[in-house]
């Protein structure tokens, strides 16, 4: 099931064009604010067709994101029993610290309590809970009033999207942080995402040697050309993906000080696999890698891949590029790079190269990704053996050559 749009209708959220009159057994203070359950179906849905002309949650949506999906709504039952007074839904993207209002809405009589900003002062207490770092979400650019109620709650735009609703109006994009995030002066890597399935990896490479080195080009022709260069025969079914080994040496061909760091010795993805023919060849294109490696001073270091370690070689100044599992972020399994990006107390934060076109995604969504400290280092595996692997992009000297970090 996808996300949809954000739907915000003009007006709600307890902000109007004018004064309007409270119901007299009606006053601020009086209303609680729960999670919803199925037996507020029917009341849901009854609010849904008062409050939007269309694009309306259906009752059977309703019923999913309240048993199944990853999602979170909360309601403000009317204390005089009749149904709903107002209510908020929040998704969560999956395996990242993200949340999403993706709609809220208030009755008319309900209007001018301020129900509006408790829903979504609530949504940000839930948000929180579940370890989420951002809260997102997008406004009609014609919708000054929820607009006036979210920038008054420390909302900022990052982006918008054009021809957005069915009437074709553009969408403004809203994020508050709920956690400190990454220093900005740290976040050094500009962002690229992968136009191809299988280039993950040189998308992530490009994005940490950009952050070293502001000469550098960000296009598809290099994208391609480090695929060429890295790529990992027969990883699996398709297009070969990059190895760890090919991006290390793709990045020190250039000139970086590049230092690779994986957890054992073994031939990368050689589980994935079946035919003793092909692991021979990817054996012998993993020596030949390594031998290159050697002659180029590139260290191979034999450990685990944790976000201590890689926390420790962003602030002496490189760039880690991750292997990860996409499960937890895709609900697929295949092998995926990313790029760090930043570190507090709680997350890691990344460039994901990967924009879901499909989920209703835009490359904002993929920028400085916050992931829990814990979820990112089960992440960090892949496949039966467990492989962990990064590549740790250090600067260049003035010659082009690298330097030692």
């Amino acid at each position: 099931m996808t996300t949809g749009k954000a739907r915000i209708p003009e007006h709600s959220a307890g902000m109007a064009k004018g004064p309007v009159a409270l119901d007299d057994d009606l006053a601020p203070g009086s209303v609680t604010i729960r999670e919803a359950g199925v037996q507020d179906v029917d009341a849901l849905v009854a609010l849904e067709q008062a409050a939007f002309q269309g694009d309306r949650i259906s009752r059977r949506q309703f019923r999913y994101l309240l048993t199944r999906g990853h999602a979170r709504t909360l309601v403000a039952p009317d204390p005089r029993g009749r149904g709903l007074l107002g209510y908020v839904m929040l998704l969560f993207s999956r395996g990242t610290s993200l949340a999403r209002l993706y709609s809220i809405a208030v009755s008319e009589a309900a209007r001018g309590m301020g129900l509006g900003r408790e829903l979504v002062h609530s949504a940000e207490k839930v948000a929180s809970r579940n370890g989420c770092a951002d809260l997102r979400l997008e406004v009609r650019r014609d919708n000054p009033a929820s607009l006036a109620l979210f920038r008054g709650m420390s909302f900022r735009e990052f982006g918008t999207i054009e021809d957005y609703y069915e009437d074709h109006m553009g969408a403004l994009r809203l994020q508050k942080s709920l956690a400190p995030g990454p220093d900005p002066a740290l976040v050094r890597a500009p962002y690229y995402a992968q136009t191809l399935d299988f280039t993950c990896g040189p998308a992530a490479l490009m994005m940490a040697m950009r952050a070293l080195d502001a000469a550098l080009k960000l296009d598809r022709r290099l994208e391609l050309r480090l695929w060429r260069e890295a790529t990992t025969i027969f990883m699996t079914s398709g297009h070969g993906g990059c190895g760890p080994y090919g991006l290390a040496l793709a990045a020190a061909r250039r000139g970086h000080a590049v230092e690779l760091l994986v957890r054992d010795s073994g031939v990368a993805f050689f589980d994935s696999v079946r035919s003793e023919e092909k692991k021979r060849v990817m054996r012998l294109v993993q020596e030949d890698m390594v031998e290159e490696l050697e002659q180029l001073r590139v260290p191979i270091t034999q450990g685990p891949v944790n976000v201590a370690g890689l926390e420790a070689r962003f602030n002496a100044g490189r760039m880690p590029v991750v292997l990860i599992s996409s499960v937890r972020i895709y609900a697929e399994r295949f092998p995926h790079w990313v790029t760090v990006t930043g570190f507090d107390d709680r997350f890691i934060y990344v460039h994901d190269p990967l924009v879901d076109v499909d989920e209703g995604e835009r490359a904002l969504d993929s920028v400085n990704m916050p992931i829990l400290r814990r979820d990112f280092e089960r992440m960090a595996r892949y496949g039966r053996a467990g492989l962990q692997a990064a590549v740790i992009v250090g600067p260049r000297d003035a010659t082009g050559t690298a330097t030692h970090v």
